[in-house]
């Protein structure tokens, strides 16, 4: 007898895995740009940007792959996203643009360092706030009638959105901050590590109260969260995040090293899981399922053949850069 594969529903896995490779991966060194005007200038700026030199640009394979398969496998949720959402993506694309002309031309053109300081702050400021508010205008909901986006220009723009814009925000720097606590030594690692005390509250708070909205704006997501008996797995969430809050502060609190970065991944994979546990299976939310926007499912088992070949090859080599650049960084480089 054979066996059924639901292509849409492995790509939809695929394409959640790739964009949460990409936040957290991208997201520590977008936090470095928003923490950078909170380090000294010299020798704490030169560290934090080489404690993510040897990595940042990679980071970024994860966001052409989210995007690109979201494009090749959900065409149709591709284009009403794009139209939706228009606005917060360009932005998104040219501030990381913005940020990584900065990030070269700051070590080329020390004459106007602090300048490029200033421009690779806002890029990475730009960045993490215009993902937010994409986050935010998807989840609170897109207008679509006859599969086609049928709302105006600044439907994606309301309170919501921007809190969750700020609340991502303060996640980034969260996690640049733990990155640098595993990174730097001497005075820029105190200063990581009271940073890290700071916005990590300041992202529990945003997840928090993301959190207790988003049940609000729909009667679906309300449903999704607190009817029975589906509650007793939902309230699991929220009860994790607690557990492991405590645990990043008690992290922090006895100086270690490696468990307030691994704690703050766990807090954005917690956050992907209640983000699934409102949308799925809708790729836009109440209005376009995984199988409405599916591409015929010849073209998914070609792709997939070409993803199961490609992304184990960039685990290998995303992997491989990190253990050789592991270690401490001071202002000339690892050491």
């Amino acid at each position: 007898m054979p066996i059924a594969i639901d292509l849409p529903t492995i790509w939809a896995f695929i394409i959640a895995f790739a964009i949460f490779a990409y936040v957290v991966m991208d997201g520590f060194d977008l936090g470095i740009g928003i923490l950078f005007p909170a380090f000294a200038e010299g020798r704490e700026r030169d560290s934090a940007m080489n404690s993510i030199a040897p990595v940042w640009d990679g980071n970024e394979t994860w966001l052409v792959l989210g995007g690109g398969g979201l494009m090749a496998a959900f065409p149709m949720a591709y284009g009403v996203i794009l139209s939706a959402l228009y606005t917060p993506i360009i932005a998104m694309l040219l501030a990381l643009i913005f940020r990584g002309v900065a990030f070269e031309f700051r070590w080329r053109d020390p004459r106007h360092r602090r300048y490029w300081d200033t421009a690779f702050t806002l890029g990475s400021i730009v960045a993490a706030f215009a993902q937010g508010i994409t986050l935010g205008g998807l989840l609170q909901g897109i207008s679509v009638d006859s599969r086609v986006y049928s709302g105006g220009w600044w439907d994606w723009l309301s309170p919501f959105s921007l809190l969750v814009g700020v609340a991502l925000v303060c996640g980034y720097a969260m996690l640049g901050a733990t990155w640098l606590i595993m990174k730097s030594e001497g005075s820029l690692l105190d200063h990581a590590y009271r940073l890290a005390l700071r916005f990590g509250v300041a992202t529990i708070v945003g997840m928090a109260a993301v959190s207790a909205w988003t049940p609000f704006l729909a009667n679906e997501y309300y449903l999704r969260w607190f009817a029975w008996p589906q509650v007793l797995f939902t309230a699991q969430v929220p009860l994790l995040v607690a557990v492991a809050s405590v645990g990043f502060f008690f992290a922090l609190r006895h100086k270690r090293s490696y468990w307030p970065f691994l704690i703050a991944l766990g807090l954005f994979a917690l956050g992907l899981v209640g983000l699934g546990i409102s949308l799925f299976p809708y790729v836009v939310p109440r209005a376009i399922t995984i199988w409405d926007a599916a591409a015929p499912d010849k073209s998914l088992g070609f792709m997939l053949v070409g993803a199961l070949i490609m992304v184990p090859i960039i685990l290998i080599y995303t992997g491989y850069a990190y253990w050789v650049f592991r270690g401490k960084t001071g202002h000339e480089g690892y050491h």
